[in-house]
């Protein structure tokens, strides 16, 4: 009883460590949403990797206690209007999981008809866009959402594949709630298109960036902190000297 209460610590105080890091991330801002004035931060591109170092459950708790904590410090801020900025904070949540939740998919695991659970939440997403009566006449927009499902098989090998799938399964998310929530016409979401390609492409780096510099950090630290010592690292992306030392 005392080793299983032991590695529970542990666990816990490594989720606050990452708490810790997500909310100085989410103090960064790197770009803003178009047509709402809201903020992505160093956060967005930070947040997807918790889940492959704490495991999907823990990593969903600990980007949630991430954005509860940056709320009750600084409240809804970035555009006007208290019931909408709430709304907007929202969800955001939602999309932030399922990002997550993509990023921390095991490499093999419970199969559905075919097809991995997570992968729902990209259909699913299309889905709901296209019931929209503006959705459906920019239909084309959320075939967007196809990217991770096409990805998915090569995510294990390919970092930047995995990144590029989550970002995508966030932006579904996302895509398919704010329809839903704001009416935008459809001149905005055809406008949108370019941009959105160029966005997550750029936040697919950042997200490889960011589980490669966390991976690395996580090794040299371990030397020194007890608790991270039963994280797994990948190996593979790690630097040359920490991996022979390994």
């Amino acid at each position: 009883m005392k080793r299983k209460f032991s590695i529970t610590r542990d666990k816990m105080a490594f989720v606050l460590l990452f708490v810790a890091l997500g909310i100085i991330a989410l103090q960064i801002p790197v770009n803003v949403l178009a047509g709402a004035k809201v903020k992505f931060t160093l956060f967005d591109l930070f947040a997807p990797v918790s889940g492959a170092f704490l495991g999907s459950g823990a990593g969903v708790f600990a980007v949630l206690l991430m954005q509860i904590v940056n709320l009750l410090f600084h409240g809804f801020s970035g555009v006007q209007g208290d019931s909408f900025i709430k709304l907007i904070a929202t969800l955001r949540f939602f999309p932030l999981i399922a990002g997550v939740l993509y990023f921390a998919a095991p490499f093999r695991g419970v199969w559905l008809k075919g097809l991995r659970l997570i992968l729902l939440i990209p259909l699913l997403s299309i889905l709901a866009f296209n019931l929209h009566p503006i959705g459906r006449t920019v239909w084309f927009y959320s075939l967007y959402w196809l990217i991770p499902l096409a990805l998915w098989p090569f995510r294990k090998r390919f970092l930047f594949a995995r990144a590029l799938g989550s970002t995508f399964t966030a932006h579904a998310v996302g895509g398919a709630a704010w329809i839903w929530a704001f009416n935008l016409p459809a001149p905005v979401w055809i406008s949108l298109i370019p941009t959105v390609a160029l966005e997550r492409a750029i936040f697919a780096l950042g997200i490889s960036a960011s589980y490669i510099l966390v991976n690395n950090l996580i090794s040299i630290l371990s030397v020194r902190i007890a608790l991270l010592k039963s994280v797994g690292v990948d190996r593979r992306y790690l630097i040359e000297t920490l991996n022979s030392k390994l």
